[in-house]
């Protein structure tokens, strides 16, 4: 029975190749690229092929991570230096014990004001600074100019010029023209010079600013000068100045004779006009785009106003900028009202206000409205 099986088997191998049939060949499936894995996985498949996604899946991931860091250091960055640079030129402002307080201070009132006085220090001159600018040579230091800044609650600033001369009641010297008041010598400084003119006026200082002459023309020529258009040439051999009529580009030594000269016709009212328009133009181009985008310019103004900047105790940078961005309104320029100047025995030439326009710009001051054009003088 087995070899009739055998030869059966026999016979059917050969049947077949004869008719030239052979074994299918067994085929791989096919491989999808997707779903191999790699060698040893979790899955228990071996000899499997590794395509490359887990690693450039941890590439991505790393990068992401690095790019993630690099955007908080820079926005960290971004933050910490303008902060530390604040802080730094915070530091550098000198500051004074300006605005103190005394039986019968005028209280808070609406509207914001600063006094803001140019003084003739010669602090920070050498005696080639001082023979070049014909300041001269002076101990101790007196008011060249006094402003103050008014910030309604709504509606125009105005820079108030307070002419020197100014007549008042000045505490522990007496009736006196209002720069004694600032006087050293006289036992004055700025608290005394706040407080003559608050008493006078009954109108609230909230911020003091003072600068020196050279500081003035640092300021001046770190801008890169200020344009000023002179209706006439002007020439005072006492001020350094000679200077044609028209506009021209005035620098520091420049642009400090112009404010302090009085040659014209009315002196000391013809220069505190002057000193307003100037201190306008000042400030506008020192808060144009133009100069702060231009670090060679924003950065020398900020290195040098900051030196030569004298705040009261409580005031900041920031109150400083706030003063700046004011003056961007076109401010209205004025000074106090006058009604006379009459010689005085013991005191000379002196200014008078005006009561009734006097009185009539400084009840808006202090009820935070804009001042009206009636009590708005050149």
């Amino acid at each position: 029975m087995p070899d009739e099986i055998n030869r059966l088997y026999r016979e059917r191998d050969s049947a077949q190749r004869s008719a030239g049939r052979t074994q299918p060949t067994k085929r791989m499936p096919p491989v999808d690229p997707g779903s191999s894995t790699r060698r040893g996985s979790a899955s228990g498949g071996r000899g499997r092929i590794h395509d490359g996604t887990g690693r450039n899946r941890r590439d991505k991931e790393r990068r992401a991570r690095r790019r993630r860091t690099i955007a908080v250091v820079v926005i960290a960055l971004l933050v910490l230096v303008p902060t530390v640079f604040y802080f730094w030129a915070d530091s550098r402002l000198q500051r004074v014990d300006a605005l103190t307080d005394y039986e019968g201070r005028p209280a808070d009132q609406p509207g914001t004001t600063y006094m803001i006085v140019g003084s003739d220090s010669r602090d920070g001159l050498s005696d080639e600074d001082m023979n070049s600018l014909r300041t001269g040579r002076a101990e101790g230091k007196r008011t060249d100019t006094i402003m103050v800044l008014y910030v309604p609650e709504s509606g125009r600033p105005s820079i108030v010029s307070v002419p020197r001369d100014s007549y008042v009641s000045i505490p522990g010297i007496g009736e006196n023209k209002i720069n004694a008041a600032f006087a050293e010598d006289l036992g004055g400084g700025p608290a005394t010079l706040v407080q003559s003119f608050e008493q006078a006026s009954q109108v609230r200082i909230d911020h003091y600013v003072e600068i020196g002459f050279a500081g003035f023309v640092d300021i001046v020529d770190a801008i890169g000068g200020v344009e000023m258009c002179p209706e006439e040439p002007m020439e005072d051999p006492k001020a350094g100045l000679d200077i044609a009529a028209g506009c021209q580009e005035m620098d520091g030594a420049t642009a400090l004779g112009y404010v302090r000269t009085r040659a014209s016709a009315r002196a000391d009212l013809d220069r505190i006009q002057r000193q307003r328009e100037f201190f306008s133009a000042l400030v506008s181009k020192a808060t144009a785009p133009s100069t702060l985008v231009n670090p060679f310019r924003s950065v020398p103004l900020v290195v040098n106003g900051t030196a030569t900047f004298s705040v009261d105790d409580d005031d900041h940078l920031s109150n400083l900028a706030g003063m700046a961005l004011a003056m961007r309104d076109q401010p209205s320029t004025t000074t106090v009202p006058v009604g006379s100047t009459p010689t005085l025995p013991g005191a000379g030439s002196v200014v008078l206000w005006d009561e009734g326009l006097s009185e009539e710009m400084f009840e808006a001051m202090r009820t935070g409205q804009e001042i009206p054009e009636s009590a708005l003088q050149d």
